[in-house]
């Protein structure tokens, strides 16, 4: 039996963003450790990729209206396109130059490819609220394949990038998935099927970009400091610890941490996919109303909040790395992200419950921008907190984040369309 367009039109969507987000997931592991093994400090580190979410701030913003004005199939291309440009820069870099004009060159290429990132998301999320059929509980399951499969395949981008790196070197590494994304972006463009909305009425001009809907504003509230939760653990402090404790220090010491950094990272990420996939039928498996979803937001960002606490704690008292500690971080930080997959599954889902059809780019993209905003937090919260004050207070930072996203979801339960 045949699929039917809209249907066709999500699967080539899914399809090109997975691509994308193998080689975004594989880039960024790329960046992290090489720069790390070039002695990079915890803080030059994150600057690496601070314009990478300030561009997705500033893209979300502007991406709601480019794809509403020139459809969602331009801004999927455009990302693609972009990413490209992106990697084929990164190549250039020269081993040779100061740190200061590395950090600097990477930065404006991360830039590049935090537009393209974002330009990427917006248009296959948004998709998915005009492709999913009308019955119940479709919107839900159909985001949460995309989102939840998109993550797995971005852990698997961290392994790939981890394994490149450390088997191919930077250079052939970057050229190599600029090639393959090359193929993937040539294959759209010649079979992406009809069915993606273009052009949509009333898109001619910036007025309206922030939603005039209070629960659009409060999830996007309480996702920017989700994020930011994650992030400031995720980027720069849990993976230098570990290569840190993991590396001897020699060449051959090297290479082998950076596949279990790689392997750790990519083993999160996909676990966080898993569960995202499987959150509609965790959380009930049933058509339910936003009102108990909204509830069910609020609970599952309570039980956040004392995870990355209780590991902050461990680590004060382990006053150092230790064998016990790194066991206790490793399972610590998969509680963390099953439940940190559920929460954002749900945050997916109501946004595109809440938002408008006929706006749907622009409430996505404000969503999005504030996620962008979320991560840049974390970002430039990571490397400064591990370098002032170590593990601990990196771990204590994400708690006090996703203490904050706690009781903003809370008001999810009584916010009011407007």
């Amino acid at each position: 039996m045949t699929a039917s367009p809209p249907l066709r039109a999500y699967m080539a969507v899914t399809a090109a963003y997975w691509a994308f987000m193998l080689s975004d997931g594989a880039l960024r592991m790329l960046v992290l450790l090489h720069f790390n093994a070039l002695g990079f400090s915890p803080v030059q580190l994150a600057w690496l990729f601070v314009l990478y979410e300030v561009a997705g701030i500033l893209t979300n913003l502007a991406a709601g209206w480019l794809a509403a004005r020139f459809g969602l199939a331009a801004t999927l291309y455009a990302g693609l396109g972009l990413q490209i440009v992106a990697l084929a820069a990164l190549a250039q870099l020269d081993p040779g130059w100061t740190i200061p004009a590395s950090v600097m060159f990477v930065m404006a290429v991360q830039g590049v490819s935090g537009v393209a990132k974002d330009l990427a998301k917006m248009s296959s999320k948004s998709a998915v609220k005009l492709l999913a059929p009308a019955r119940a509980g479709a919107l839900f399951q159909w985001v949460a394949v995309l989102t939840g499969s998109k993550n797995a395949v971005k852990g698997a981008g961290f392994l790939l990038g981890a394994a490149l790196l450390a088997l191919a070197g930077f250079q052939a590494a970057v050229w190599g998935m600029a090639g393959v994304l090359a193929v993937i972006l040539l294959a759209v463009l010649v079979f992406l099927p009809d069915g993606l909305p273009g052009r949509m009425t009333g898109a001619d001009t910036w007025a309206g970009w922030r939603s005039s809907d209070t629960r659009v504003n409060c999830l996007s509230l309480a996702r920017l400091f989700l994020f930011g939760a994650r992030d400031v653990w995720f980027v720069v402090g849990i993976p230098i610890y570990f290569q840190a404790v993991l590396s001897d220090g020699t060449a051959e010491g090297r290479r082998e941490a950076f596949f279990l950094v790689g392997s750790f990272m990519a083993l999160w990420i996909i676990g966080y996919g898993a569960v995202q996939a499987f959150a509609p039928r965790l959380l009930g498996g049933k058509a339910q109303s936003e009102t108990a979803i909204a509830r069910k937001a609020s609970f599952w960002a309570g039980l956040l909040v004392p995870v990355p606490v209780a590991l902050a704690l461990a680590a004060v008292l382990a006053d150092g790395p230790s064998p016990w500690l790194t066991s206790l971080l490793v399972g610590g930080l998969l509680v963390f992200g099953f439940v940190f997959a559920v929460n954002s599954a749900v945050h997916s889902y109501l946004i595109l419950a809440f938002g408008a059809a006929d706006r749907i780019t622009r409430d996505v993209g404000f969503y999005y921008m504030a996620n962008a905003a979320g991560r840049l937090v974390g970002t430039l919260l990571s490397g400064i907190s591990y370098q002032v004050g170590g593990l601990p207070l990196c771990l204590a930072t994400a708690g006090a984040m996703a203490a904050v996203s706690w009781l903003v979801a809370r008001r999810l339960v009584d916010a009011r369309q407007v």
